[in-house]
């Protein structure tokens, strides 16, 4: 069940794709939906903060500080808008913090949601809304559902894609995709390089338990070498007019750093459809 999301709002670049998603999510499973921004405070500021108490400092501090309140709550702004239209169950919750300290603290308030909800990271951007997708994925030990910059609401996942390989990270993400499965009119199985996979674990096995619990499935078996596998999936989607995408991520935090897989980085650079990831 999803009874209870979390979204991040980014306050540095366009909101709107994570608020459609979101929202449109809350109202499809009668979830309370609860929005979190975070108004940067420079780390420099920050850290000279720590080694002196003049008053010229604490100054810049507080005038960082409020600067970042202003962008959090504009942004907040734009989502208590759509929540509000849309009668959902929600709450909005701003932070002021040194963008690492931002990251640490989204990902661990994912860590009691059902689902959570960000942007795709946008290459190109300068951009630090940029580097708490990744720490979620990879500290929240649950599902989150990355929404690309280019995508424009209501979300509603009626076809979708599991991209299967049998490994750890492809089931995890197989259940927590669960009742967002069910809701949906048309499974597929992306298989890609299945004489790889433990035989335990193929997709004709996948297929198997997904019938039992009365969800059909369609296996598409495809090969491709390394760096195709995330191309050859998203033309995949574009043929099959999938509304979402579910895979496992595969990468470790590195010091507040993420550092993610070559199929999982790839994918968050070009993605075209909504894509849940569980690490």
């Amino acid at each position: 069940m999803i009874k209870d999301i979390l979204v991040q709002i980014p306050t540095e670049r366009a909101a709107r794709p994570v608020v459609d998603a979101s929202v449109s999510l809350a109202v499809a499973f009668g979830a309370h939906l609860d929005a979190l921004a975070a108004g940067y405070v420079s780390a420099s500021t920050a850290y000279v903060m720590d080694g002196s108490a003049g008053a010229a400092v604490a100054a810049v501090f507080e005038m960082e500080k409020e600067r970042a309140a202003q962008h959090a709550a504009a942004a907040l702004d734009v989502f208590e808008a759509e929540a509000r239209s849309a009668k959902i169950s929600y709450e909005r919750h701003a932070i002021e913090e040194a963008p690492a300290d931002a990251a640490s603290s989204i990902a661990a308030s994912a860590r009691v949601y059902d689902l959570t909800v960000v942007p795709q990271p946008e290459t190109g951007v300068d951009s630090f809304d940029n580097t708490i997708p990744t720490e979620v994925l990879i500290q929240a030990g649950g599902p989150v559902l990355f929404v690309p910059h280019i995508f424009r609401g209501p979300f509603t996942a009626k076809r979708i894609g599991i991209c299967w390989d049998g490994s750890r990270q492809a089931a995890r993400a197989l259940r927590d995709a669960k009742p967002l499965l069910e809701k949906a009119d048309a499974l597929v199985a992306i298989a890609i390089n299945e004489e790889s996979a433990p035989t335990e674990a193929s997709a004709a096995n996948l297929a198997k338990h997904l019938a039992r619990a009365g969800l059909p499935i369609r296996i598409i078996e495809l090969a491709a070498a390394r760096a195709d596998i995330q191309p050859t999936i998203l033309s995949l989607a574009a043929d099959e007019d999938l509304d979402m995408l579910v895979m496992g991520g595969y990468g470790h935090s590195r010091v507040r750093e993420g550092v993610l897989g070559g199929v999982t980085r790839a994918m968050l650079r070009a993605m075209t459809v909504p894509t849940l990831m569980s690490h």
